[in-house]
């Protein structure tokens, strides 16, 4: 503990700033691939989603100055390619992507790859001007690689036949779309330079979709007419259309019509050579402006890590933070009050004089019912014993004695004659059976 200094010890919050400026400075621009979930949008303008794959997930806001170019809602799900700085939020600590620019996979993919093969082959200075190989003055043969059944073939056919039907063309036909169209195209050329009987090449097709002009952006296409000894004029797709072809061909021409006005001339030749100038100076200037602007874009980026809006970028997403946890803790506070409010309702139902008086007329009306019970149990054994009772009395009864065969005689006073001395001449006595009595007189 000796040892330590005030200078080896940091705070939470020292810390985190530190790993903030280490992740920003040391990672620069990343460019990931991921599933989008968790999105929102606050009222900031801001966003914040999660990226993910099947194995791991990353934190990532985009904020509103960004995300105003984004051409389409992203939704939970959307596979998407991102550009993004790496970060750290530092109230919470938790590592997150800032994101510069969106786009759905596919097309992302492609516009990436463009993007890298551009800085790749621009850094081996296959796009210098100073490798440019000049274009003949009066081109004496011209070569033509394209489809034979594209439109891009017969435009270029029709402004040379109108502007200078001398001048001979020689057509090697190949593929312009697909996978295998990069690799005809440069044998192509190379066919082209082993006959040397064209002194330039028309390289081209008509216009299309990215996917469409893909292989154009091929990095063996790309050295093979960088290596090429004749001068290559590209003429991919229409003006607003830009492949690699293009940076590293000697002459772009914005349509295959113009690349064939550029070889040919006409009684105004001396337009065409100024025209042809001019474009050169056009295409010197649209390197240089893209070299230049790859040079500002890495300065912008330097720049952003310490604009202070990044600062204001990272205390808006607090504010949402706080925000939304205040709206939690209010909902949790008003979910608290409504609970004691109940409890406090359950209570007072619990002593209420009428709940209390309902309770206790059930309490009556139980004691009613048992003492109705009682009773009837009462009723029902006094039967069962005064049952028994009349049983036992019927056994000893005379009159089950007359029953079975006996009889009793009495005298007219009603005294039992149980002897014969009883008895006089003359006497009327009275014999009781168990269904009648039989009067009979003493003889």
């Amino acid at each position: 503990m000796s040892s330590l200094t005030n200078q080896n010890i940091f705070t939470v919050s020292r810390l985190n700033a530190e790993v903030r400026l280490l992740l920003e400075n040391e990672m620069g621009i990343v460019w990931l691939v991921g599933e989008i979930s968790n999105f929102s949008a606050p009222v900031s303008g801001h966003w914040y989603l999660t990226l993910k794959d099947s194995r791991a997930q990353v934190k990532c806001a985009m904020f509103r100055g960004n995300n105003r170019r984004v051409t389409f809602k992203p939704q939970n799900g959307n596979q998407v390619l991102v550009k993004a700085r790496l970060s750290l939020y530092e109230p919470r600590g938790d590592y997150q992507l800032i994101i510069d620019s969106m786009q759905p996979e596919g097309d992302g993919r492609l516009q990436q790859q463009f993007e890298e093969l551009k800085m790749k082959l621009a850094a081996e200075g296959l796009f210098a001007q100073t490798s440019k190989r000049p274009l003949p003055e009066h081109p004496q043969t011209v070569g033509i690689i394209t489809s034979k059944t594209g439109a891009a073939l017969f435009d270029i056919l029709d402004v040379l036949k109108r502007r200078d039907p001398s001048l001979p063309v020689v057509i090697y036909p190949t593929m312009v779309q697909g996978e295998e169209a990069a690799i005809q195209i440069a044998q192509a050329i190379g066919r082209a330079n082993s006959r040397n009987e064209c002194d330039v090449l028309i390289v081209g097709r008509g216009g299309g979709s990215l996917e469409d002009l893909w292989c154009f952006n091929n990095e063996v296409l790309a050295r093979t007419i960088a290596a090429s000894q004749i001068p290559i004029i590209s003429a991919v797709g229409h003006e607003v259309d830009v492949t690699i072809a293009d940076f590293v061909a000697d002459m772009r021409a914005p349509t295959p019509s113009a690349a064939a006005e550029l070889v040919s001339r006409d009684n105004s030749h001396k337009d065409q050579a100024f025209n042809a100038r001019q474009h050169k100076l056009i295409s010197a200037m649209r390197h240089y402006l893209s070299e230049q602007k790859q040079q500002t874009t890495s300065l912008l980026h330097r720049l952003d890590r310490q604009h202070p809006n990044n600062q204001l970028q990272r205390q808006s997403q607090q504010l949402d933070e706080l925000n939304a946890r205040l709206q939690r803790a209010i909902t949790q506070l008003l979910s608290s009050h409504q609970h004691k409010i109940e409890r406090q309702q359950h209570k007072i139902a619990l002593y209420s004089p009428v709940k209390r008086l309902a309770a206790q007329q059930a309490s009556l009306q139980r004691l009613e019912q048992k003492l109705l019970d009682a009773i009837d149990r009462k009723l029902l054994n006094t039967r069962h014993q005064l049952a028994l009772a009349a049983e036992k009395l019927d056994t000893v009864s005379p009159l089950a004695t007359l029953k079975r065969g006996y009889s009793i005689t009495q005298n007219q006073s009603g005294q039992v004659i149980s002897q014969v001395s009883q008895t006089k001449t003359g006497d009327t006595l009275v014999t009781r059976l168990s269904d009648g009595e039989i009067r009979s007189t003493v003889n």
